[in-house]
């Protein structure tokens, strides 16, 4: 019984502990970090690992418009605060998310722009010629160009989703802050297509679909996303002044895979066509004897109508 009662007992580490938490002081204008420990309607309470709490009113967590503190914050998160007050009357000390995010973010987003770092934004609102967005407490801007490689047209259908994007512009000076979706969905789909060009065998005969034709050749879908050229010269075994000679758009053509490289695919109906002669060459027996109507390869028929000396 003795013995749980000395547990309880504080250590010397521990007085030390609250000691320097005591004296450690702040100042109106400091930025400090802090662990938030509460979530109500209308305030956060963090732990700030000195003598007080941190409190952060709701009007100062952030200046996204949509924010909400119930989806948006969460315990156990941790964030910077500038001290608005040493003291808000009750012994708790008064911080501001936001005005730290005006201070930090800036810095912040140069460093991920630099980077390429992806991040998840909320679309917030629809305004013309693009929407908008918050990131780190800064309003940012993405054009309708860049939300996705497909083509916007309703721009008011994408208010609410969440999309990945990426910083393409920022500048704290001019408050500037421009985002781009469509640089994810581009290097997402130029990773997709290095992994299913890499199941491409060369060689195989495939068969594909003519998209367009231009002076050096034509271009052909043969499936599963992926575009390969065909090169005037592999068109046809006889010399050809225009690819139109021979093909038209939305034509299905069989091609061989010639080469993969350099994220290209070299295609050529002209090997295909010598492919097919030289196996129907190949299929013809070389010698056809006859007496009469009957085939024969016997050795007294060949020998029958030589005379030795």
């Amino acid at each position: 019984m003795a013995s749980d009662e000395f547990k309880t007992i504080p250590s010397m580490d521990d007085f030390k502990d609250q000691i320097e938490k005591s004296l450690k002081k702040i100042k109106e204008g400091d930025i400090i970090k802090g662990t938030v420990i509460g979530i109500s309607e209308s305030e956060a309470v963090l732990d700030l690992g000195i003598y007080a709490e941190g409190i952060v009113k709701i009007e100062e967590l952030s200046s996204d418009p949509t924010f909400s503190i119930k989806r948006d914050v969460a315990l156990g998160e941790e964030m910077y605060c500038v001290v608005v007050s040493e003291d808000d009357g009750m012994g708790n000390i008064l911080l501001s998310k936001r005005q730290a995010d005006e201070i930090l973010s800036w810095e912040k987003l140069a460093e991920i722009m630099e980077a390429q770092t992806a991040v998840h934004v909320r679309i917030a609102q629809a305004v013309k010629g693009g929407v908008i967005t918050w990131l780190y407490g800064i309003r940012g801007f993405i054009p309708a160009s860049q939300l996705s490689i497909e083509y916007v047209e309703d721009l008011e259908a994408w208010v609410g989703k969440e999309i990945e994007a990426v910083v393409i512009a920022v500048s704290r000076k001019d408050r500037r802050l421009v985002l781009s979706g469509k640089e994810v969905e581009l290097k997402k789909a130029n990773k997709d297509r290095i992994r299913r060009m890499s199941k491409l065998v060369r060689g195989s005969v495939v068969t594909g679909t003519v998209e367009k034709i231009v002076p050096y050749g034509a271009f052909v879908n043969i499936g599963n996303g992926l575009t390969g050229l065909l090169h005037i010269s592999q068109i046809s075994e006889k010399r050809i002044k225009s690819p139109n000679e021979v093909l038209k758009e939305g034509e299905t053509v069989t091609v061989q895979i010639l080469d993969i490289s350099d994220d290209k695919i070299s295609l050529s109906m002209k090997a295909v066509a010598e492919t097919s002669a030289s196996e129907a060459d190949d299929s013809e027996p070389a010698f056809t004897y006859q007496t009469g109507e009957e085939a024969t390869t016997s050795l007294a028929s060949l020998l029958k109508n030589i005379k030795l000396d």
